[in-house]
């Protein structure tokens, strides 16, 4: 079994009920069961301007699927949550990037891991913090030494329990 992340993210349609299909649809992948998942965070979006905010969440795994494999099994379950890829960064009823798998280092087209831009997003190194403190991004370092450098992206945990939320600073 090999540990992997999976960074969780949605804006359009129901982003809770999104997150817990995902868990759902993860957990029932072949030699592949969900050990931890974070707290939902809402976020801006990052680079484009006029969509509403997204929940995200980071989800480990542990799997005998290899990347490219655990990859194909992400976007199935992207594209029956009805992901559509209308334009770059459009927004989504379900993202599933898979962020870290064991301590592989690949650069093959349509599959770089670590995900080349979660050391540089709080709303990927602040959920991954969460369920693994000790995390380590091959390549970068430690995810707790990375966190300072994202201090001024705005990233909100919420609360599954109530209808607020509080703020949370990597």
């Amino acid at each position: 079994m090999i540990r992997a992340y999976i960074a969780f993210g949605a804006n359009l349609g129901d982003p809770a009920a999104a997150f817990a299909d995902a868990l759902q649809r993860l957990d029932g992948l072949p030699g592949t069961r969900v050990v931890a998942s974070s707290s939902l965070y809402r976020s801006a979006p990052v680079g484009v301007a006029g969509q509403p905010d997204y929940l995200n969440a980071v989800i480990a795994l542990d799997t005998t699927l290899a990347p490219r494999a655990l990859l194909e099994a992400l976007l199935a379950i992207e594209h029956d949550a009805g992901r559509r890829r209308d334009f770059p960064m459009a927004p989504r009823t379900m993202d599933l990037d898979l962020l870290l798998h064991g301590d592989a280092m690949i650069d093959e087209p349509g599959l770089q891991v670590p995900h080349p831009r979660m050391h540089e997003r709080a709303f990927a190194l602040l959920p991954l913090a969460e369920i693994a403190p000790a995390a380590s991004i091959p390549g970068r370092g430690a995810v707790a030494a990375l966190l300072p450098a994202l201090a001024g992206q705005a990233i909100e945990r919420v609360h599954a329990t109530a209808d607020t939320a509080c703020r949370s600073h990597p």
